[in-house]
């Protein structure tokens, strides 16, 4: 049987409302989306680290991660950072399999983010 979790990757920040947004996304995800699991993980900084979430979503017995990367660009944390972490992680634990998506700014719908951002700004002027 396939339990399925999600690891919600964030960069990490010192800052108490940076983690508080991504606590706050990962509960707007698990409105939307039926998943047995939502870790939120961090690259740096703020705990868990990657994986140490990885480590979570195993204890619930997982068997698929669906990496949800929370970065805008594909920098080397993307490229190379979180990769090496999954390499790692998929040594550590054969058994599980991951997905990793792509980070947000490939998606179609940023840039009319971006526009409805900057209209509501200009109008607010």
């Amino acid at each position: 049987m396939t339990r399925k979790a999600i690891l919600l990757i964030s960069h990490g920040s010192r800052s108490r409302e940076a983690r508080f947004e991504v606590n706050e996304l990962s509960r707007a995800i698990l409105k939307k989306i039926k998943c047995d699991i939502l870790v939120c993980a961090f690259l740096e900084i703020s705990k868990p680290d990657i994986m140490q979430g990885i480590e979570i979503c195993e204890k619930t017995k997982a068997t698929e991660i669906t990496v949800l990367l929370n970065f805008l660009n594909s920098g080397r944390h993307v490229k190379t950072d979180i990769p090496k972490i999954l390499k790692l992680a998929k040594k550590k634990f054969p058994h599980l399999s991951f997905v990793l998506t792509p980070p947000l700014g490939q998606h179609l719908k940023i840039p009319a983010l971006f526009c409805e951002r900057l209209n509501h700004r200009l109008k607010n002027k």
